[in-house]
């Protein structure tokens, strides 16, 4: 089998065998297929597309190309739950112990952010102490004893994978359907789950910016995950507006308690609540409107908070701070970002406040930044409310008052001011079954 014939094959539009991908991936994985065939291979793949069968192949190749986590010896169905990422999205924070609480068992390896914010991993850092590099036999314990666990993703996870995204992120190959589903899903397969929840964003804040795109992911990642045997569904949300109030990693951990005490805002408890109900319907606990009381109940008694500090308390942080947010490191400098005129905050353009909380250090503009725990925005306004020249619509937050010039020019392009008050649209769009 020679890999020039495989590279013509899909440039000419035909139809890879289970066996060609199986060549590729390996080829990748050990290196003896040369960069630029690889790369010649993902362009023609971004032109010509991948049905079905291929891309389940792919993803199925991807994920057996390193290690893969066994959570047998956890008890009961293990769901898992994907992000494709947002502004301000610390729903893995507050889903954990949502469902944990229900009596389904969480065992989820996360990652860090590149680029807007940090990632899952970034934000619980920055509870003190707080470890997210923990072996796999001590993973599984904490699991087995308070029933969740989020760690840092570990070992030889999916190589194929990684040597693929950095060639498609230097080869405009990244925006292809079928690569972005493999890349995905590979991960979730090799990270052992029983059953698979996909936050699938669309919007400005979002990967995915038009929701034809969103549908055509979802509808992808949810063929792959079924056709490989594990119970998939994709939940659609809306990322033209940010999540929550909070942007950057402190901020977004003390709004995670605030939602798991029944006083965050409506949108990110929302979204959660559905993610969660979605996730507990996959584990058994009932149907969909069953799990949605189930997830709101165990929010109401503070049985998902408790889950939340027994979590920090098993990965050596400081439980403290579930009861006391105060104790997780605040930004030395605050500045308010002021109305420019009256109106109505008609929308708030997510990536660019993404890039603005990261000029104050919240994200990373290159994997070798680092991360400031207390730097981010809050909104003290959201899109639809009114707002009055001159009044706060956000507070910055950071530990250099130098940067907060670069962050507000940012925002003065974020954000939209107009006479009438937008229309109102849904947070949940749509559900992929």
């Amino acid at each position: 089998m020679r890999m020039v014939d495989i590279i013509e094959k899909k440039r000419e539009g035909g139809r890879l065998s289970q066996e060609e991908i199986e060549f590729f991936v390996q080829g990748v994985t050990k290196g003896t297929i040369p960069d630029y065939q690889t790369s010649a291979l993902l362009m023609a793949i971004c032109f010509r597309g991948m049905d079905k069968a291929e891309t389940l192949a792919l993803t199925l190749s991807m994920a057996a190309s390193g290690d893969r986590i066994d959570l047998s010896e956890i008890p009961g169905i293990k769901v898992d739950k994907h992000s494709t990422g947002g502004v301000g999205d610390k729903t893995t924070l507050i889903l954990g112990p949502i469902v944990a609480a229900c009596g389904v068992p969480v065992a989820k390896m996360s990652g860090r952010g590149l680029g807007h914010t940090g990632g899952t991993i970034d934000k619980l850092e920055s509870i003190p102490g707080f470890r997210t590099e923990v072996e796999r036999e001590e993973f599984i314990k904490i699991v087995q004893n308070i029933g969740l666990a989020v760690v840092g993703q570990s070992g030889n996870l999916v190589p194929a994978d990684k040597k693929l995204y950095a060639l498609r992120d230097v080869t405009a190959t990244v925006r292809s359907i079928p690569l972005i589903a493999a890349s995905i899903m590979s991960k979730k397969l090799a990270a052992g789950a029983d059953a698979i929840v996909l936050d699938v964003k669309v919007g400005s804040g979002a990967f995915m910016k038009t929701l034809d795109e969103a549908r055509e992911l979802a509808r992808a990642m949810v063929d792959i995950g079924n056709g490989a045997g594990r119970k998939t569904v994709a939940v659609i949300t809306d990322m033209d507006r940010p999540l929550g109030k909070a942007v950057g990693n402190a901020l977004e951990v003390r709004e995670a308690i605030e939602v798991l005490t029944g006083k965050g805002p409506e949108d990110i408890t929302e979204v959660c609540i559905t993610l969660a109900a979605k996730m507990l319907e996959l584990a058994g606990k009932g149907d969909f409107n069953t799990c949605v009381a189930l997830a709101k109940g165990v929010v109401q008694d503070r049985i998902a908070l408790e889950k939340l500090k027994l979590m920090i308390a098993a990965q050596s942080g400081l439980a403290d701070v579930v009861e006391d947010p105060g104790l997780l490191p605040s930004a030395a400098h605050t500045k308010p970002y002021l109305a420019q005129e009256d109106g109505y905050l008609k929308a708030v353009i997510s990536d660019r406040l993404g890039v603005a909380s990261m000029l104050l250090g919240a994200g990373r503009a290159t994997k070798e930044s680092a991360i400031d725990p207390a730097a981010g925005i809050v909104l003290m306004k959201k899109p639809g409310d009114k707002v009055s020249k001159g009044e706060p619509i956000m507070v910055l937050h950071a530990n250099n008052q130098s940067l907060f010039e670069a962050s507000v020019s940012e925002l003065d392009r974020a954000v939209i001011i107009s006479k009438e008050p937008p229309e109102a649209s849904p947070l949940i769009i749509d559900i992929i079954e």
